[in-house]
């Protein structure tokens, strides 16, 4: 038992030496728990309604109004004015709005005479649970506008609503890859770049690199650059593998897959630099295993890789504005489920290039040449 003991005290006196392992094996579980139970089930809410009204009479200024109504009240929607159908589709998309909600010339009249208006919905259906959201939001609208707001006024004909996909049906396994690409990257960071990196450090391999006249910014583009390399071959395999049993249409079309192969190469030279950035200073081995914890629940839930970002409370939107998952999930998103170009995801691909610049400026000035 003395030597039993003694092992147990030598561990629990290592354990007391990493104080901030300490707070993340006691914390984590609580961040856990509050991300998740806000990450899945919320209610989806300000979502983006084109609307494009080509009668601006008076029972299309209702429904018009309508759509104000739940902006205000519900929050489904936020409604954006269109003058140009092709624009507002464009817009769509691109993904700049979820749905676009046209008025056409005749609907006035169809009230009057009570023929049947419609009004049609043309929503973003590659994301199903914003699509249904839309969907009931608008169906609950249309349903009620008929409705008198007293007993001795009513407009006859009651609208029918047409819903019109603009994508085919998107399975979930297809709405999943590009958050399980996204993790795939991430966990290559962090397994073959950040641990390993933890791990020469502690048995002194980084000694060899200290003595010699290389300068830190060329020892952090080497390694950075080596992460990316792995980063980018676990990205690669598993977008390509993913896409044939996930069954995404005309997956090696060959500008397809040159889009794609960008987002992986920039996404992976960005976690790359967010890694080193957060290791530069570590020395203990067990702490980047706390460390991948704790960021694989800060950054992959709230990215809106298994949920839409529009469910979340206020604080966890906010993480979502920073989050470079959030950047790489929405570009892989736009490539692969809706084919678009290098225009739909132009604002991705700079924010991950200025944080990738910005993270290894940093790790490049913090690194210390101390043996």
């Amino acid at each position: 038992m003395h030597r039993a003991m003694a092992i147990l005290e030598r561990e629990l006196r290592r354990f007391r030496r990493s104080p901030a392992l300490i707070i993340m094996s006691l914390i984590f579980p609580i961040i856990q728990l509050i991300v998740l139970g806000y990450a899945f089930g919320g209610q989806v809410r300000n979502l983006k309604l084109g609307i494009v009204d080509h009668d601006h009479r008076v029972p299309a200024v209702k429904l018009r109004e309508l759509c104000l109504a739940i902006t205000a009240n519900a929050r489904t929607f936020e409604t954006i004015e269109y003058s140009d159908s092709g624009q507002a589709l464009t817009d769509l998309r691109n993904g700049r709005i979820n749905g676009v909600l046209t008025i056409p010339p005749e609907f006035s009249e169809r009230v009057v005479d009570g023929s049947e208006p419609r009004v049609a919905l043309v929503e973003d259906n590659t994301d199903g649970f914003v699509a249904s959201a839309m969907v009931g939001s608008v169906t609950a609208m249309i349903a009620g506008y008929s409705q008198p707001a007293v007993k001795t006024a009513r407009i006859s004909g009651q609208p029918r609503l047409d819903v019109v996909e603009v994508y085919p049906y998107v399975p979930y396994i297809q709405y999943l890859l590009p958050g399980s690409t996204v993790m795939s990257i991430f966990m290559m960071v962090m397994i073959g770049g950040g641990i390993i990196f933890i791990d020469d450090k502690a048995r002194g391999l980084h000694e060899g690199y200290l003595v010699t006249p290389i300068t830190k910014l060329e020892l952090i583009t080497g390694f950075n650059l080596s992460g990316t390399i792995k980063a980018v071959m676990a990205g690669t395999v598993l977008m390509t593998l993913g896409s044939i049993i996930a069954g995404i249409p005309n997956p090696f079309e060959p500008m397809r897959l040159f889009r794609v192969f960008v987002v992986i190469v920039i996404a992976s030279l960005a976690l790359v630099s967010m890694m080193f950035l957060l290791m530069v200073r570590v020395s203990d081995p067990l702490l980047p295993r706390a460390i991948f914890g704790v960021l694989n629940t800060l950054l992959f839930f709230p990215s809106g890789a298994v949920y839409p970002q529009q469910a979340f409370p206020a604080w966890m939107q906010v993480i979502a504005k920073v989050d470079p998952f959030t950047y790489i999930v929405h570009a892989l998103k736009s490539l692969l489920l809706k084919n678009t170009g290098f225009v739909a995801i132009s604002f991705d691909l700079t924010y991950l290039i200025i944080f990738a610049a910005v993270a290894m400026t940093a790790a490049t000035l913090l690194f210390k040449r101390t043996l």
